[in-house]
């Protein structure tokens, strides 16, 4: 390592501490995501008196769903922790819109499918 990126990992400590935070910030984002897909599907095949074959599919859609979403953002925020931290060492800054437009749009189609399995479990009551 050259002197001049050892004199910005201390000159930015703070820009490099909080590049931290954010990134487990996202990887505990992962692990929730990940949990309540699991315990969607889980209870609803635990406790769930209601058996429709739509309903069962979508359980097992959003569980998986769950699981490839959580596993994608911590591939995305791997990669932006490792990209501003290279951009931190080289004094540059450059937003992350395409992530971020990424991880919203996975999110979207998360809580549309909870939002489904809610509303098909309410129909079939009904």
């Amino acid at each position: 390592m050259d002197k001049k990126s050892l004199d910005n990992q201390l000159k930015y400590a703070q820009q490099h501490l909080a590049n931290e935070r954010t990134y487990l910030a996202w990887i505990r984002t992962a692990i929730s995501i990940v949990g309540i897909g699991f315990l969607a599907t889980s209870l609803h095949f635990t406790i769930g008196n209601i058996r429709n074959s739509y309903i069962d599919i979508l359980s097992i859609i959003l569980g998986v769903f769950s699981c490839i979403l959580g596993i994608t953002v911590i591939l995305i925020t791997t990669g932006t922790y490792k990209r501003k931290r290279k951009e931190i060492l080289e004094e540059k800054f450059v937003p992350s819109n395409s992530d971020i437009s990424l991880l919203s749009l996975l999110m979207v189609i998360f809580i549309l499918l909870i939002l489904s399995y809610f509303f098909l479990i309410l129909w079939g009551r009904g």
